[in-house]
């Protein structure tokens, strides 16, 4: 493989630790649950997505590109993570948000604006055109512009997830412990295809339980062939000679509850439960719908007393500051 070939671009201090939750493990009677802290990396208050920009800004700067260029919701944790990782690497940043500009901004938009990202708000329809048309703009101002797609899920930014499962690898043997599953938050597909594609080359044998977000399995746009799309255009690109199908991808989409980004009991209980035994907070559209589920299929029995799980945290904390609220009312 030519993983280390690849341009990538120094955004955060790996490894992430992994931490067993003692706590949480009696609170529901096992199994044991181990996290992995990609919260905790150390650009613009943590997130997954600081994995998947190093070998995107990796290549933007390789092709000596000024402006990164990418959107989201209005409290995309990737649009604020891009927009610092711009700063890092001497680069402009534009973001395209869907939702209307608040008369006080909060949470994630709050932090694009103290990174100095510029932001174009438009309704979630004209999300993907907008996107577009703000690069070709640029570009007739003799700027370079860089396309990152939403949550930086391609067979670049994916790669960080290849070389997230590598990392693990090397602690669990370390730790001396053997996962029986591996479960977070799926929605974009990067993450999800970089771990599972990462799981076949270091022969990792547990589950790789991807928690949709807002994908579904079924419907006019399933998940399934893109997860499959990413991961075999990532093992082209690093010279594996894996290829993937559609089976290979252990997904749940039983906890879609109102939708994206309207968090619900299953999450605010998750927030409460974390923050309470552990001290530990989790994102409330990302990371609190993954724990909602990981724990109400602990409940259910899927995973027995003696297994062992780790749970991702993929980050995502900033959005409780916009869900105050809420919050207030129902931890």
């Amino acid at each position: 493989m030519k993983l280390d070939n690849l341009p990538r671009f120094h955004l955060a201090e790996f490894p992430t630790p992994i931490q067993y939750l003692a706590a949480l493990t009696k609170a529901y009677n096992g199994p044991g649950i181990y996290m992995k802290r990609d919260d905790l990396t150390s650009l613009g208050m943590g997130g997954n997505k600081t994995r998947k920009l190093e070998f995107l800004i990796g290549e933007a700067l390789e092709q000596n590109k000024d402006t990164l260029v990418t959107a989201g919701g209005i409290q995309s944790n990737h649009c604020r993570l891009t927009a610092a990782a711009a700063r890092k690497a001497g680069l402009d940043c534009h973001l395209v948000l869907n939702g209307t500009e608040p008369k006080i901004p909060n949470g994630n938009l709050l932090l694009d604006i103290i990174f100095g990202a510029t932001i174009h708000y438009c309704e979630r329809k004209d999300r993907d055109e907008r996107l577009l048309q703000v690069a070709d703009k640029l570009a007739e101002v003799e700027k370079k512009p860089y396309l990152i797609p939403v949550g930086g899920s391609n067979s670049i930014g994916a790669v960080g997830y290849v070389t997230a499962m590598l990392e693990l690898a090397s602690q669990i043997k370390d730790m001396d412990i053997s996962p029986d599953a591996i479960v977070f938050a799926t929605s974009s597909g990067g993450t999800q295809a970089g771990l599972t594609l990462g799981a076949k080359i270091t022969g990792f044998k547990g589950d790789v339980l991807g928690i949709s977000i807002d994908q579904t399995q079924i419907g006019s746009d399933p998940f399934p062939p893109v997860l499959t799309q990413i991961a075999n255009a990532v093992a082209e690109r690093i010279g594996s000679d894996i290829r993937m199908t559609e089976s290979d991808f252990s997904l749940n989409c039983d906890y879609l509850g109102a939708g994206y980004a309207i968090p619900g009991d299953l999450e605010f209980d998750a927030i409460r439960d974390l923050s309470f035994h552990e001290g530990i907070l989790l994102g409330p559209v990302y990371t609190a719908r993954a724990m909602g589920g990981f724990l109400d299929l602990i409940k259910k029995g899927y995973f027995s007393k003696n297994q062992t799980v780790l749970f991702w945290h993929t980050g995502g904390t900033p959005e409780l500051f916009a869900w105050a609220e809420q919050c207030r009312e129902k931890i």
